[in-house]
């Protein structure tokens, strides 16, 4: 009796060890050597140019560096991850730098971001300014002591449902502490396809939203083709921004959900 009770016993540890799936591993997107697996797309400059060098890898990190520039004149740069997502949980550490190109939007000082269910970089025409995206953007305190929470939301060419209502607002702030510039910042980014958006900020939720699809305004010269208002975004591509601010991405690594 007893020989049976275990002969089912295992038999039944098997099965449940087949029917639970199998945790996907983290893999790393940056190979800390160089640029490879990354597609640089800047407004006015066509898909693959890396214009002067502003992405650059330093010390294993990805770095937004503005020093061969002589002023921004609007080069709004994204680098792309050559693999779409779908669902995935995204995790990296961010830390702006001193650099700031004067001639850039004031609202680009410590700021930036990483854009996500992104379109493809090949299909972002030469004179399109934005991708059509959704961020979870970056930002330090700018004045001292006024709040500037970081890990916030920003969708350019798209909409999202925030507290059960289709949001107004371009972007939509998180609850987070204000971070110093010169502060390492740990971010999560945790997405199920259109259905559910988590942003965390050193390991503590911050923002939650749903429903992302493509709509909203912002983002200007896109192939009229591409932006379908209303049509859910299940997926797309991860980018780093550059907008005229310099920052450090590194230990950048996902895993798929």
């Amino acid at each position: 009796m007893k020989r049976i009770f275990y002969a089912g016993l295992l038999l039944l540890t098997i099965y449940s060890c087949k029917e639970q799936p199998q945790e996907t591993e983290w893999i790393s997107l940056f190979n800390g050597t160089d640029l490879e697996g990354w597609t640089p797309k800047f407004y006015h400059h066509e898909t693959g140019e890396n214009y002067a060098n502003t992405f650059r890898v330093k010390d294993s990190a990805i770095v937004v560096d503005y020093s061969d520039y002589d002023t921004f004149d609007q080069r709004y740069g994204h680098l792309f991850y050559d693999k779409p997502f779908e669902s995935f949980h995204l995790k990296f550490k961010y830390r702006f730098t001193d650099q700031w190109m004067e001639d850039a939007p004031s609202y680009t000082f410590r700021n930036s971001g990483v854009m996500f269910h992104s379109q493809a970089p090949e299909t972002i025409l030469k004179e399109q300014d934005w991708p059509i995206s959704v961020e979870y953007q970056m930002l330090a305190e700018a004045e001292a002591g006024k709040p500037r929470p970081t890990g916030n939301m920003c969708s350019p060419g798209t909409d999202v449902y925030y507290n059960g209502e289709k949001s107004n607002d371009h972007c939509i702030n998180s609850t987070s502490d204000t971070y110093g510039w010169d502060t390492w910042v740990e971010a999560d980014l945790i997405v199920h396809s259109d259905s559910l958006i988590i942003h965390k900020v050193n390991g503590k939720e911050v923002l939650r939203y749903s429903q992302t699809q493509i709509g909203g305004e912002v983002a200007n010269g896109f192939d009229p083709a591409l932006k379908i208002d209303g049509t859910a975004l299940k997926n797309g591509y991860i980018g780093l921004q550059a907008e005229g601010q310099g920052v450090i991405f590194k230990d950048i690594k996902l895993k798929e959900l």
